[in-house]
């Protein structure tokens, strides 16, 4: 283990942390909230010189493999996550620090869930921090900071592929660097359309800076209590657009940018993602055609649920907790599937469902047809052995993980459905899940040691699981 490398890293991780928190103390500013700007900019100031006084000893060599990667990356957020939960505490706005670093895990992990039971009480500083959080997690602190500064040379792969969501890592350009400039222009890019287009329906520019930030990060904290119900209709279809754009694969974004229009088609994750979100919106609308008006409601409410779902951003129009037992089972499918890999969406991803899916068929033919021999494809192209078996793994430990944390959540004693749609909610990076937890609802009556396993899942589902479980690996913190 390379410890003067990562520690090396979390210096650039604590100097990013503190510069960011500029933008809440100009929000402090602009609205006249002089307690709230001067603790973010002291706060600040206080994070970018102890990341410049860990800068400052830079290591003689900069050599980071698989695991130094892993453990640079699990402990980064954490310690992003443990810093950025410091002022909601410090401004009395959440009291107890164990909350306001779930609420901040939520914020960077992109996955909405929240202890408030008064998001409006926030100060604007904090509102915008809580929201940018998605933004910064969407795509990941790291691969931003690979976008300004080489880190550790020709080893940054490694780093990109244990923040990078998915079963592989897609590199557009031959230098990691260019590639995370080309992931954050597109992400800068979408961001803006959004920014544009909700303007343009005459959004408030505050709320539309936050929804945006957690539409494009896929996180889903609203500034309103009623998350997205006050909305206009054109907005709302602006936010449900841009959620499915969000949580599609950012290989076919760049593809369409190259002008290669064949090679975009052919990404059948794409196509799969879309085609569950219109088969699901249209069984849901069906279901509960008679709880609304008219169609067009029904349609809207039908659209944005699976969009906020699926990729699993969590902002709510409607309370689908009341909604028939039917489409709620819909909706718990979508929030394991998740979003397309190489996007900002949690859950297992698409890829890795078609994955294990042509697995099992593939079984099924062996057994019928021994001697046969098949392979895998996705895309036209055969898939690798490791490929199919990381994902046979990472469902495996997928699995243990959900059962552990539905056993250790269910000390608390709340009913079965609102356990494991917690537990799948946080897991998943969704935000809401259902009964004690639907979307009119909260985390906040959860026990402390609940909140630490959310908060573990939360971090888990965002890094996809392997660098938490390297970083508690006892054997990977031994000298080779």
């Amino acid at each position: 283990m390379n410890i003067k490398n990562i520690i090396y890293i979390l210096g650039y991780i604590i100097l990013f942390t503190g510069a960011f928190f500029v933008l809440p103390f100009s929000t402090g500013l602009l609205y006249h909230e002089m307690g709230a700007a001067l603790l973010y900019l002291g706060l600040g100031i206080l994070y970018m010189a102890i990341g410049g006084m860990i800068l400052h000893f830079r290591p003689k060599t900069r050599s980071l493999f698989s695991r130094d990667g892993a453990v640079a990356v699990a402990l980064g957020w954490i310690i992003m996550s443990l810093l950025g939960a410091v002022p909601f505490t410090a401004l009395g706005e959440i009291p107890s620090y164990i909350d306001a670093v779930f609420e901040t895990v939520s914020g960077i992990t992109t996955t909405g869930s929240s202890i408030l039971t008064n998001v409006e009480a926030l100060s604007h500083a904090s509102l915008f921090w809580r929201s940018f959080t998605h933004w910064v997690g969407g795509m990941g602190v790291l691969v931003l900071i690979m976008a300004v500064f080489p880190m550790m040379g020709g080893y940054d792969m490694n780093l990109m592929k244990m923040e990078s969501p998915g079963p592989s890592v897609t590199k557009f350009v031959p230098h990691i660097k260019d590639s995370a400039k080309i992931l954050y222009s597109l992400y800068f890019l979408i961001t803006m359309a959004q920014i544009i287009c909700l303007l343009i329906a005459r959004m408030p520019l505050f709320d539309t800076l936050s929804i945006t930030f957690g539409t494009v990060g896929t996180g889903g904290f609203g500034i309103r209590a009623d998350s997205c119900a006050s909305y206009t209709t054109a907005q709302q279809y602006i936010i449900s657009i841009f959620m499915i754009l969000s949580g599609i694969n950012y290989t076919a974004y760049f593809l369409i940018a190259s002008r290669k229009w064949k090679a975009a088609l052919k990404l059948e994750e794409v196509r799969w993602y879309l085609i569950i979100i219109a088969v699901s919106t249209a069984l849901i609308c069906l279901n509960i055609r008679q709880m609304f008006p008219d169609f067009e409601q029904t349609f809207r409410a039908s659209l944005f649920a699976v969009s906020t779902i699926i990729t699993t951003t969590g902002y709510a129009t409607v309370d689908f907790n009341l909604w028939p037992s039917f489409s709620k089972f819909i909706l718990c499918l979508l929030m394991v599937i998740g979003a397309c890999a190489g996007s900002t969406g949690g859950g297992l991803k698409v890829s890795r469902v078609l994955l294990l899916t042509r697995g099992l068929k593939n079984e099924l033919s062996l057994i019928v047809h021994p001697h046969e021999r098949r392979i895998v494809r996705m895309d036209g192209e055969k898939v690798e052995s490791s490929t199919i078996r990381n994902t046979q793994v990472y469902l495996t430990a997928y699995t243990l993980i959900l059962s552990l944390s539905i056993l250790i959540v269910s000390l608390d004693n709340f009913d079965f459905e609102t356990n494991v749609t917690a537990v799948l909610a946080t897991f998943n990076n969704i935000g809401p899940g259902l009964a004690g937890v639907g979307p009119t609802s909260n985390f906040s009556a959860y026990s402390p040691l609940s909140k630490i396993v959310m908060i573990f899942d939360m971090l888990a589902g965002r890094l996809e699981i392997f660098p938490l479980l390297i970083l508690l690996y006892r054997k990977a913190w031994k000298k080779h």
